[in-house]
Order: C-alpha cells, then structure tokens, then sequence
C-alpha cells in the first residue's frame, strides 16, 4: 500500500507533526507503506522526506482485550535491551495521547534484514553457505537473551516469574475448552497431554526474559547469516527460559521431517543447521542442562494446538474475515501439533 492510499488506524496529518516534533531526525512529509507478514499489530513503514525510513507500530482496529497489544511495555522492553547483546530495533519515540491517532503508538528505527517465513524467502537470499551461520546466530541471541538478568536491565518486573509452565497448561487448556464447541474438534489426546505434562513439570531455573514466539519470523535476517533485529516482543514475559527454547527448537523444522507444523517452512530448505545443534549450542553458550528439552518441546506443540485451535474457533464464529484464509489448512495444523505433542510426550515416557 503506498502514500496516497487509506491508511487504516492512522490521522496522517497529526501522526506526522507528533513524530517530527519528538524525533531527532524525521521530516515530513512521510511516505508510509504497511507490511504484511501475520502480525497481529499494524505496521508501517515511513521514509521521510530526505530518505531517513523507520517503523511505527499500533494495535489492531476494533475493541481490544484488556493489556493487549500494549505499545508501551513493548517500547519498554525495546529500550532495555537496547544496550545488551539482544539485537532490536533502537526505539525512538512513545505515544500515549489517543487524540493523535485514535490510540497509542511507537516508532523504531528501520532494521536492514528480512524475516524468514517460508522457504521462499530463503532462496535467493541468503546463500546455503551462510544457512548454518543463521542457525548459529540465531541460537546465540536466543542464550544471549536468557543470560540477562532482568534486574539489571530494568525489567524485574516484566511477568511474574514463578510457576510459568504450570500457569501456561492451565490458561491454554481454559482456551482449548472455551473453544471447543465452535471449533468442533474432538481430540482427546489434548486433555490426555494437558494431565500428562502437568504432572511432569521440571524444577523451573531463575525466570528469566522469555520471547514467547521467537523464531526466524520474527527475527530479521541478513545474507550474510546473522540476525540483525529481533521483533514483536508483545507477549515477552519473565518465566522457563527452556520453554522459550523449547518453542524455538519446534519452528526449525528439518527436511527429514515427516510431519510440521507448518508447510514450506523456511529451515527446510538445505544449509541450515540441525535442531540437535543448536541445542548443543545453546547449552554451551547458555551453560544451562538441557536435557528435559523433549517436555518443553511435548509442551509447546501441545500449547500451539490450543492456541491455532482458539484462532479457528473464532473464524468459525465470524469474529475474523476468512478471505484469503485456507481454513482447512489452519484445522489440519491443529491436528498436526497434536500429534507432534504426542511424539514428543511418547519420548518423556521412555526417557
């Protein structure tokens, strides 16, 4: 979408005059561009008018959940771990006044990179050569993220800490049974999963900053195989640091894979690290025992079917346009995390 098109949740005038007056270097006019790309808050990004580009974030349209897609924390988060060996966008300016917009509002400066999100957007561009140091990067930020003590960057009091993965089996399994009549799915593995794991939660470590949905979509990435931003930190809390790990390790999908969550995933194509090295490479860095990864991986298979479930409950309830939505595509990945929770569930039973 270019300049001269609607810009939906955005008073071009009045967004323009507050971001030059609280900027350091943006000079409207702007042209704005929205990308795309499953994000579930509107972004855009604007190039000023000598060619200076950033990012400005906002929360959906319509009637939002309480704390929802609150730009402040995320703002927040950003400028914490600006200093650190996290890579994120350096965050430029906050907005609470809701006259300005219709709601708040940040804007971070533009990253050179691209998020992967199929193998499309692998080929091309980043060499099989440099897949591996992709890999590697991307594990290094993941340990280097959950070294951080959240005290000392100003984030102690992210989330409450204690008990995550015990409260995480709870809230998806009220979601997964507040969603089962509309959805109409019967899986009796899910409930079987939810009394299963809840029985076997590890000794939770220290918490520490957790992503929530880190993986090479919502990092961005540069030819050369490293990442340059991390992004879309909204559900970030403090909690495991193994189960960020955990879900990280189940978006890296491996040609050898007879069943994904997802098709066309962008770490099937070749170069790419193996998952059983970047988890050795995690606990080198990390200094951390990694040898309870087979619950976190059962666990978040089992939350991502709770949480695609939710989604498509809501589609069938006509809460969500369907155009341009492959619905059944979204209810086999249902069917498919289930069943990768169960693999992985089948390998704690005999470990």
């Amino acid at each position: 979408m270019s300049d001269n098109e609607s810009l939906p949740g955005i008073h071009r005038s009045d967004i323009e005059h507050w971001i030059a007056n609280n900027s350091e270097s943006l000079i409207p006019p702007f042209e704005w561009t929205r990308l795309e790309g499953g994000h579930s808050n509107l972004t855009y990004k604007i190039v000023d008018s000598e060619g200076t580009s950033a990012i400005v974030r906002r929360p959906p349209l319509g009637k939002l959940l309480p704390k929802a897609h609150d730009m402040g924390r995320e703002f927040r988060i950003l400028e914490s771990l600006k200093e650190t060996a996290v890579p994120v966008p350096n965050p430029i300016a906050y907005c609470e006044d809701i006259e300005i917009t219709g709601t708040h509002f940040y804007v971070m400066a533009s990253v050179t990179g691209r998020a992967l999100y199929e193998a499309e957007d692998v080929r091309g561009f980043i060499s099989e050569l440099n897949r591996k140091a992709l890999g590697v990067s991307f594990i290094d930020v993941l340990a280097d993220l959950h070294k951080l003590e959240p005290d000392a960057i100003g984030l102690g009091r992210l989330g409450r800490p204690d008990a995550y993965v015990a409260r995480q089996l709870k809230r998806w399994y009220d979601s997964w049974n507040s969603s089962r009549e509309a959805a109409d799915i019967d899986l009796p593995e899910v409930d079987d999963l939810y009394e299963f794991l809840s029985t076997r939660i590890p000794d939770q470590e220290p918490g520490r900053i957790v992503h929530g949905d880190y993986g090479l979509h919502n990092c961005l990435a540069s030819p050369e195989g490293f990442v340059t931003a991390v992004l879309d930190w909204e559900i970030s809390t403090l909690g495991d640091p193994l189960a960020d790990l955990g879900y990280a390790l189940n978006t890296w999908s491996e040609p050898s894979d007879t069943l994904t969550l997802k098709d066309d995933a962008p770490t099937e194509e070749p170069g790419f690290s193996k998952r059983t090295a970047l988890l050795e490479r995690y606990a080198l860095r990390s200094k951390r025992d990694v040898s309870n990864i087979n619950f976190y991986s059962a666990f978040n298979f089992w939350k991502t079917a709770c949480i695609v479930q939710g989604v498509y409950a809501r589609y069938m309830l006509g809460q969500k346009s369907t155009e341009g939505i492959d619905l059944d595509y979204l209810r086999e990945r249902i069917f498919r995390a289930a069943r990768l929770a169960s693999n992985a569930a089948a390998t704690i039973k005999t470990s």
